[in-house]
């Protein structure tokens, strides 16, 4: 049985390209009900309240040119700093641990005060009262004819004109029934692209002090011993809360890992820098950032490719994830300019006839 409500739009995921594109197609006018699988939003956007502000375990950065987040942030009220680039920086090899003078690693990027989930949720709290529903995973998508689009969720069903999937299509493919309406083509496509972040741990380490700064170091390393592969000062303003992060293959997270880790870090930083807590953010297993496939997934080529910019169920299922973006695909910017384009995607469907409003 169908919801008792109804919807123009329907968009699955509430990322940053979900919120995105129900935002934009809220201020056009149009009723948009969107539906996440989390009991959250914000997907690889996760910031983890602690003393002194938060440690981001997704999405951290956004650089110069990125006009998108800037203007977003603004909008928001989300602070906005400069990541910490002073200092030396350090190569681990299994020849020992060298400093060079100068940060090679590090390039002038920001970050966000009060972490990036903020813009996720002031997007979602942008939009009507219970036009978010968090816990409620798609598992169907069904073309209803001349009527639209029915997408089955948590036991319910409910019908729109016009579909957002805002999902990585690799997981979409695994996790939504789609009755074999879409086309082969799109089908071996989505099942191949590679999920931004999906096969990656990152790692934070908290401490009381970013400590290195005083030691003339950026915090910045490069290893080619691991686990991590590479370290970055995560420290928020000022440098509180004092955190340095890395990222490892998610395939080398298992009993263990995290002591190698600690001695990682003393190796690189020295004895002080054993730190108060680890954070461990495995996205490989994130029921709904990755797929069972994620670790074959390689050929970032995929990303933005052009059957990603059409829309497919007769005009009425459109696109939206950083992979399918072709501008800044892999960042945040990416994930917002796909939401901008899906939902342009379907102003211009509606427009034309194409899934008029419901009445």
């Amino acid at each position: 049985m169908l919801d008792s409500g109804t919807h123009d739009v329907i968009v699955i995921g509430a990322g940053a390209a979900g919120t995105t594109a129900a935002t934009v197609l809220h201020e056009a006018g149009h009723r948009v009900l969107c539906l996440e699988a989390r009991t959250r939003v914000g997907g690889r956007l996760l910031s983890e309240p602690v003393d002194g502000g938060v440690l981001d375990l997704g999405a951290t950065w956004f650089w110069p040119g990125e006009q998108r987040v800037a203007a977003l942030a603004a909008r928001t009220g989300a602070e906005v700093f400069d990541q910490h680039l002073a200092g030396d920086a350090v190569l681990h090899d299994r020849s020992g641990v060298h400093r060079y003078p100068g940060n090679m690693i590090d390039v002038p990027s920001y970050r966000f005060a009060a972490g990036a989930q903020r813009l996720t949720s002031a997007l979602a709290s942008s939009l009507p009262p219970g036009a978010v529903l968090p816990d409620t995973p798609v598992t169907a998508i069904r073309p209803a004819g001349a009527d639209g689009v029915d997408v089955h969720a948590a036991g319910r069903a409910f019908r729109a004109t016009q579909v957002v999937v805002a999902v990585p299509p690799a997981l979409a493919l695994e996790r939504i029934d789609f009755a074999g309406a879409l086309p082969d083509d799109l089908i071996r496509l989505a099942r191949s692209t590679p999920v931004w972040m999906g096969a990656v741990a990152k790692v934070v380490a908290r401490y009381s002090t970013a400590f290195w700064r005083e030691d003339g170091l950026a915090g910045a390393a490069f290893s080619r011993v691991g686990p991590l592969q590479e370290i970055h000062d995560m420290s928020g303003v000022d440098g509180r809360p004092a955190a340095l992060f890395g990222f490892a293959h998610a395939r080398t997270v298992r009993p263990g890992f995290e002591a190698a880790v600690v001695a990682q870090l003393v190796a690189c930083f020295g004895p002080a820098a054993a730190p108060e807590a680890v954070y461990v953010q495995d996205w490989s297993r994130e029921t709904w950032t990755a797929p069972r496939s994620v670790h074959a997934l390689s050929d970032y080529s995929f990303f933005g490719h052009d059957l990603y910019q059409r829309p497919f169920l007769d005009g009425r299922l459109h696109w939206a994830s950083t992979e399918t973006a072709t501008e800044y695909a892999g960042h945040i910017e990416g994930a917002l300019h796909s939401g901008e384009r899906a939902a342009r995607a379907v102003l211009s469907a509606t427009a034309h006839g194409r899934g008029l409003p419901l009445s």
